[in-house]
Order: structure tokens, then C-alpha cells, then sequence
């Protein structure tokens, strides 16, 4: 970031007013404290002091969830974004005061007021608008996956610590009480040191289609929909259906597969139980043979993570399309594993959880009745979106668990794995450098370029 940029944002920020209410430096130097309710404000009725002032990109869909959400918890949406109005009505009909905007460069420019900002695009635009709003300092809650490529979700980290704003990933099970329970009893020995874990999905398959071709009709663009915003920092290419909505997930320029759908879900236990690094090294294998724009029908990815502490060397096979894992010893006769889960395997037993950081398990399930729950030691949240804004407002990046501090490295991990389908062959992996040592050709998938006017410096 150059250094005239980050003057600028901190001079933005030390400007923001006591009555829009995010903490700044100059703010914080002077004693500045949220109104009680009880001062301003009937009652049930939240303050406007309590009220952030946000901004929504991409407002349909998960975007108008996340919205909607936040409604509920008596925020202020000051501005919405989207390339696809006909999708956002429903979401323009709950805020008619709020700005409509297509292009987020345009809302940035002409709506001043705007703390913090719900990025819900596809994947491939996660970087540049959520890069853009923490440069002028402004805080980000950012759908899953944070980032499309490797590079991004490194930048997106840096500048979020430097410009000292609050970021979220959307991965809704970090607040979970299961993530919290997964932790505790593997951090307690119950299943003694884990060395081998198994995650899987359904997806995709069951929602969207991977394994295709770029197709060769050209119909006619949606109507309210600007295509060439949509496609943004991606190259060009004609309108299809079949990009949008949803199926985007399954193209190489704009989503990141099963990962960034469901692995960033399921696979979360695993890294915050055991505090997982980077991997060292990812095997994939998939359908063949690998279509030139698509993922695969399916994948199996292993993850190497080298031993940490008295942590044993740790591996993390990942299983989607419909390919599932090996049945876990002990498992009971006619008990079948769910569409979604982990499980974990230690040299004292195994541990079975749910999707989406579902609550832990023993295996088998008579072992449930007669072990010793450990003592409950992590902080509970009061909800994933609900941190976020209590972070926002007390200025308080740690308030947020999934912040870019923890989901930044994490998503880093996860597309190591991405690479090893794409390149179809084992990577070599080493973080502080951003590369794969024995895979050269993989330098344009770590850093990815850009349609001029949306990238990322």
C-alpha cells in the first residue's frame, strides 16, 4: 500500500463523525463512548449513535441474506450495490431510502457516509471491492471465500491490519457452539493426538454443474442485468446463462469450486481445533480428463500440515462431487455419514462432526454416555454477523473471530489445494514466499491479472 494512500484513509477516518459512531484514532484519544440507550431512542428502538452506516455490494441472493441479517440487528444500509437489479429488488424493497448504485466505484465516490461494507459478490470480485473499502478505511464483512486467488487473500490481510479495520469472512459456522466444542475436546486429549482427518461435501453436482465447456450459444443479456460489471476484473467474454446466478462457482475466472463453497465451511474445525499452518504440500486427484475453464466433477485433495508443537505431522483429505470418505473405525452398522462433515481421527479414538461446524460426536456413539465432557474454556459468540458489528462499533478488529487475521491464512491454505486440481500435480508449498517451488506454471493462478479498472494494487 503506498504510503499517500494510507495518510489519506487516516485522515478520512480521524474525520468520521461522534454520531455515525466507528472509533477512530483521534476518536479514541478523546474518551469517545456509545450513547446508552436509555439517553436517545424510545423504547425498543435502537439510537442512531448505535446504527452503522453501511453499504451492501452484490444485494441478491446470499447478498440480500447477509442484508437482511443485519436488519434484524438494527443497522442502517445507506447504499446498495448490483449488477443484477432485477435479482436485488427484493432486498431494494426493504431499504427504499438507501442509494442504488451498479458500479461500487461510483458508490464509493458519490456516498461519503459509509462505515463498513457487505461484499457478496462472486468470488472473483471479493478483492477488488473489499480492497478498495479498506483503503478508505472502511470495514468489510466479506462472503466466503475471502478472496479468489492466493495473492488477494495475502493483500486483503495486510491491508486490513494496516489500515486497522474490522473484517469478517462469511463462513457462518466460526460462531458456532460445535467449532467451539471441536476445539475444546481435541485441545483436551479426548481422542488423544490427531494425525488424519477426512472432510467432505456433496457439492457440487447436486447444485451447480462443473466438468463443462465454455458454451457456444450467445443469447441475449438479461434484462437489468450490466454484464460487463458482472464480469469485472475477469476477462471478457460472451453472456450465458450458465454463469449466473449460482453456477459461477464451477468457472475457473470467477469462482473457486467446492472450496470455496463448502470446504471453507467444513474444513474450519480442523484448522482452528488443531491451529493448522499452511500445508506444506497438496495432491489432488479428480475427473478426468480436466476441462480447460471448469473444475471438476469431482476431487479428492490431501493436505500436508507439518507437525506443530506435540502435534503429530497432520493430513486432510478432502472429498466432494460426491465422493466420500472411507467409513471411520467404529462407526455402527447401517450408520452412514451425512451429505456434509469431518471427522477426526486420534490415537485414542475418533471424532465425527457435522456440516458447517456442526457439534462433535464420538465414535461410536456408545462413547458419548460415558466420558468426562471437557470444561468449557473458549468465549461463546453472540452471532457471526453480530461480532462483526459490535467490532465495528468499539473499533475492535479482535472482536470479530473470522477476521482476515484468521480467515486470510486459512483461505490461503484452502486454494493451495485448488492448484493441485488445476495443474493436476502434487504441490510443493511454501507460504512465505507465495510459491509453488516445483510448479513455476502455477505463478499466474497465485497471482492473478485484471480487467483494467478493477484490480487490486
Amino acid at each position: 500500500m503506498k504510503p499517500a494512500e494510507s495518510n489519506k484513509t487516516k485522515n478520512l477516518t480521524s474525520s468520521m463523525s461522534r454520531r455515525r459512531f466507528v472509533g477512530s484514532a483521534v476518536g479514541a484519544t478523546i474518551g469517545l463512548q456509545i450513547v446508552p440507550r436509555h439517553v436517545i431512542g424510545g423504547q425498543g428502538q435502537t439510537p442512531p449513535s448505535e446504527r452503522l452506516h453501511i453499504a451492501g455490494v452484490g444485494v441478491g441472493g446470499q447478498g440480500g441474506g447477509n442484508i437482511g441479517e443485519m436488519t434484524k440487528l438494527k443497522q442502517n444500509f445507506v447504499a446498495l450495490c448490483d449488477v443484477d437489479w432485477k435479482r436485488a429488488v427484493g432486498t431494494f424493497s426493504q431499504h427504499p431510502k438507501a442509494q442504488r448504485f451498479k458500479d461500487y466505484r461510483e458508490m464509493f465516490d458519490k456516498v461519503k457516509d459509509i462505515d463498513a461494507v457487505v461484499v457478496s459478490t462472486p468470488d472473483h470480485m471479493h478483492a477488488p471491492v473489499a480492497l478498495m473499502a479498506m483503503r478508505m478505511g472502511k470495514h468489510v464483512y466479506v462472503e466466503k471465500p475471502m478472496a479468489h486467488s492466493i495473492e488477494e487473500a495475502r493483500l486483503m490481510t495486510q491491508v486490513a491490519k494496516a489500515q486497522g479495520v474490522v473484517s469478517q469472512m462469511g463462513n457462518n459456522g466460526h460462531a458456532s457452539e460445535g467449532l467451539r466444542l471441536t476445539r475444546e475436546w481435541i485441545q483436551a486429549g479426548v481422542i488423544g493426538k490427531v494425525s488424519e482427518i477426512h472432510c467432505w461435501s456433496d457439492r457440487p453436482g447436486n447444485f451447480w454443474r462443473q466438468d463443462e465447456m465454455r458454451p457456444a450459444e450467445t443469447p441475449p443479456i438479461r434484462e437489468d442485468l450490466d454484464w460487463d460489471l458482472w464480469l469485472g476484473g475477469a476477462p471478457k467474454r460472451p453472456y450465458n446463462h450458465i454463469y449466473s446466478p449460482v453456477a459461477w462457482r464451477g468457472w475457473f475466472d470467477f469462482g473457486t469450486g467446492a472450496m470455496g463453497d463448502m470446504a471453507i465451511h467444513n474444513m474450519d474445525p480442523a484448522f482452528y481445533a488443531l491451529d493448522l499452518d499452511a500445508p506444506y504440500a497438496a495432491e489432488s486427484k479428480t475427473s478426468q480428463p480436466l476441462k480447460a475453464e471448469s473444475y471438476p466433477a469431482w476431487q479428492r485433495i490431501k493436505y500436508f500440515f507439518k507437525a506443530k508443537g506435540d502435534r503429530p505431522e497432520v493430513t486432510l483429505t478432502w472429498h466432494d462431487g460426491g465422493k466420500m470418505p472411507p467409513r471411520p473405525e467404529g462407526l455402527e452398522e447401517g450408520r452412514n455419514l451425512e451429505d456434509n462433515g469431518i471427522y477426526f481421527v486420534g490415537d485414542k479414538g475418533v471424532m465425527l462432526c457435522g456440516g458447517w461446524a456442526g457439534v462433535p460426536r464420538l465414535i461410536p456413539e456408545s462413547r458419548m454416555g460415558d466420558f468426562t465432557r471437557p470444561a468449557k474454556t473458549l468465549a461463546r459468540s453472540p452471532g457471526h454477523r453480530a461480532e462483526w458489528i459490535q467490532g465495528c462499533k468499539e473499533n475492535n478488529p479482535d472482536f470479530a473471530k473470522a477476521g482476515f487475521a484468521y480467515s486470510g491464512p486459512y483461505t490461503e491454505a484452502l486454494l493451495v489445494g485448488n492448484l493441485a486440481t488445476r495443474l493436476q500435480k502434487r504441490i510443493e508449498w511454501d507460504a512465505k514466499t507465495m510459491k509453488a517451488t516445483n510448479a513455476p506454471e502455477a505463478d499466474p493462478l497465485i497471482r492473478k491479472s485484471y480487467r483494467e479498472g478493477f484490480g487490486i494494487s
